[in-house]
């Protein structure tokens, strides 16, 4: 890596750590430099720049497109000007340098035509506000004089470069400039005067915002719209999930989540917020995450549930409506499809935002984006008018060919994208396992167990708080039931998929079984499944997306064998729950089955605590060799692992069995004594 390259991901990393600077993905950097070609042995013109999709925070090398500058510089001879201006992103394909690196963006113009080593293009919230303030030029000449200049709005692309570099060569003094709408660009000689100045920029115009804001930017403060209290807030917001994700997912199910940050709950509490949230956002980086505008629920912060409820259906039904308006005025024959009409971003007053995607951190990011669009807005207003790139504007960036182009390029999802599992007694064993393999196949994945550390040990095992959480749950504690389900909605935006698994057992004969054994045994996996699966199955009524329960069972449930009364018997007790919950709810779509597996001995944290040794004294042989003893009783010889058990759960809410419920799966490796019958 040239000293060149390594300064740039330095710088760009830098920059796009502090949010300030820019939102993630958002932006480009670039450098100019000299390499040797290896085709001729002599030196060439190169140009580094971020590529398509990358995120300035977390860059490398790889993330760069690299291309030729003089060809780069040539395609001014041959553009076609605005009406075939996209084609120009393909042209720079010609470009490349050897294999290229990553995809170049449709920001590349803008870093090859401008006369200067070293671009940064962000989207700083301060920069924002003065780029959709409507006298943004006015107030930019006030704060900078002539060392950065105003561009008016253009959609980025070719013709967008070529304008910047024409500024830069009428303007030698200048900076930078702010980009209409949109955000601004620095240049330097270096890459760190380049950094400075594009920092200058961004502190310069934050200063002047909060030197100068009027009070009360978003107006005085709406009665009965202020922040509940935080417990509570979140208990409503646990409350309006299932009717919100249902609403979210009309045209195709997404992944939720929430935010109460005070930036979101000051917005929502002051007078101007209906105003403000129905001109919509303005940077294209925000829009195309948080689509042109939220919908905003339009009742007090205490107002009933069921009335905030039924509301949401109406103000849905409308935004629907809304946005079908908004394609059909814009769209032209050769428009993409409409990708559709559900909000992304939903606010609530009294309570925060909801925020939606194709899965957690795009979910997450959008509701990001949407805080930026906030503070944009906040420092428009607090100095002029906030005043967005028009509708038609919007519509030609969010319906781009180059867009659309760009999400078919997007890898098939996972076979549980979208869907939400909720795991007990998962930071070990069989529990374990199946969290592993159900995130592995795409789902969002709460591991819920008596220890709240090995819980959140276990999560992070599977990658980061997108992936999966961690959280204490006791089974047999109603509150505590209920309490891991609303955490579960409220890190993921709901709930698809439930896994009873959490248990214990004591191998003792019925003499020697007592009360508090039975009592133990029956509270833990009985009554602990009857609690998770009712307050799953709230969520899952209310949602109208269907769903699955899985209860681990075992063969023990149909097979008689001594020393072990409580276990058996609360195990049938669970195999009748299946069956009985399948009855009853599959009018609302939501299948019920149950898996009943042979003793699995291997990562099982129930034989690691002392049943294993008990088994292994009732059949006679060492601890050790209980696993191979299991194996050798079964029809296959083969002995159970947690992972067999785990992938009997993949299949069962796998497309492939969509219309099986209550079915008992044994995963037993063949126990005659235990087929169904």
């Amino acid at each position: 890596m040239t000293d060149t390259v390594a300064d740039l991901i330095a710088r760009s990393n830098r920059l796009g750590a502090d949010p300030k600077n820019t939102n993630y993905a958002g932006g480009n950097t670039s450098a100019k430099g000299t390499a040797t070609d290896p085709v001729t042995g002599q030196e060439v013109e190169l140009l580094w720049v971020k590529g398509s999709g990358g995120d300035l925070g977390t860059l490398t090398g790889s993330g760069l497109a690299v291309l030729r500058l003089d060809r780069v510089r040539a395609l001014t001879e041959v553009y076609p000007g605005l009406e075939q201006e996209d084609a120009m992103v393909a042209a720079f394909d010609y470009c490349l340098h050897g294999k290229g690196g990553a995809a170049p963006s449709i920001d590349t113009a803008m870093h090859g035509l401008v006369d200067a080593a070293h671009v940064d293009h962000l989207h700083p919230d301060a920069g924002i506000a003065l780029a959709t303030a409507a006298d943004g030029e006015a107030l930019t000449r006030d704060i900078f004089g002539d060392t950065v200049v105003w561009v008016p709005w253009r959609r980025p692309g070719f013709q967008l470069g070529l304008d910047i570099a024409a500024i830069k060569a009428a303007h030698p003094d200048a900076i930078g400039c702010i980009l209409g709408g949109h955000g601004i660009t620095a240049w330097g000689d270096t890459s760190a005067e380049s950094e400075q100045r594009s920092l200058h920029i961004i502190d310069t115009a934050a200063a002047w915002i909060a030197e100068h804001s009027r009070p009360e930017p978003f107006g005085p403060p709406l009665p009965g719209y202020g922040a509940l209290p935080p417990d509570e807030r979140r208990a409503r917001a646990a409350a309006l999930a299932p009717t919100l994700r249902s609403l979210a997912s009309h045209d195709r199910a997404v992944v939720g989540h929430f935010t109460d940050s005070d930036v979101v709950l000051d917005f929502l509490a002051s007078s101007e917020h209906p105003r403000l949230a129905a001109l919509g956002t303005s940077c294209p980086d925000h829009f195309l995450r948080t689509k042109v505008k939220p919908l905003v629920l339009d009742l007090p912060a205490d107002a009933p549930l069921e009335e905030a409820a039924a509301r949401l259906q109406e103000l849905h039904a409308a935004y629907r409506e809304d946005y079908q308006a908004y394609y059909d005025r814009h769209a032209t024959p050769d428009s993409p499809a409409i990708r559709g009409a559900d909000p992304l971003v939903v606010l609530v007053p009294g309570v925060g935002m909801f925020s939606y995607g194709k899965d957690k951190q795009t979910a997450r990011v959008a509701g990001e984006f949407y805080v930026n669009a906030i503070n944009v807005m906040r420092g428009a207003e607090g100095l002029s008018t906030y005043a967005p790139i028009d509708e038609a504007e919007k519509f030609r960036i969010e319906y781009w060919a180059l867009e659309e182009a760009k999400l078919q390029r997007m890898p098939a999802p996972k076979p549980l994208a979208t869907r939400i599992a909720l795991v007990t007694g998962a930071a070990s064993g069989i529990g374990k396992a199946i969290a592993t393999r159900l995130a592995a196949e795409g789902a969002c994945v709460v591991i819920a167990d008596l220890d709240a550390d090995k819980a959140r040990a276990a999560a992070a095992e599977l990658g980061s708080t997108d992936v999966a959480v961690g959280l204490a749950a006791d089974v047999t504690d109603e509150a505590a039931v209920q309490a891991a389900v609303d955490a579960c909605v409220l890190a993921f935006g709901g709930l698809d998929l439930v896994v009873n698994n959490a248990g214990l057992s004591l191998s003792k004969s019925l003499l020697d079984t007592t009360v508090a054994d039975w009592d133990l045994q029956h509270a833990v996996m009985a009554k602990g499944s009857f609690l998770v699966s009712r307050a799953a199955a709230k969520v899952l009524i209310a949602q109208q997306l269907g769903g699955d329960v899985v209860y681990i069972s075992s063969k023990n449930s149909v097979f008689a064998g001594p020393n072990n009364i409580a276990y058996s018997a609360t195990k049938a007790d669970q195999a009748h729950q299946v069956r009985l919950l399948a009855a009853e709810l599959g009018e609302h779509g939501v299948k019920v089955n149950g898996i009943n597996p042979d003793g699995v001995v291997r990562g099982s944290g129930i034989f690691a605590g002392g049943w294993g040794a008990k088994r292994a004294a009732v059949y006679g042989v060492p601890e050790s060799e209980l696993g191979a003893y299991y194996a050798q009783r079964t029809l296959l010889k083969r002995e159970v692992l947690p992972e067999h058990v785990a992938n009997a759960v993949f299949v069962l809410c796998s497309a492939d069995l969509s219309h099986t419920t209550g079915l008992h799966v044994p995963v037993d490796a063949g126990v005659a004594a235990a087929f169904l019958r």
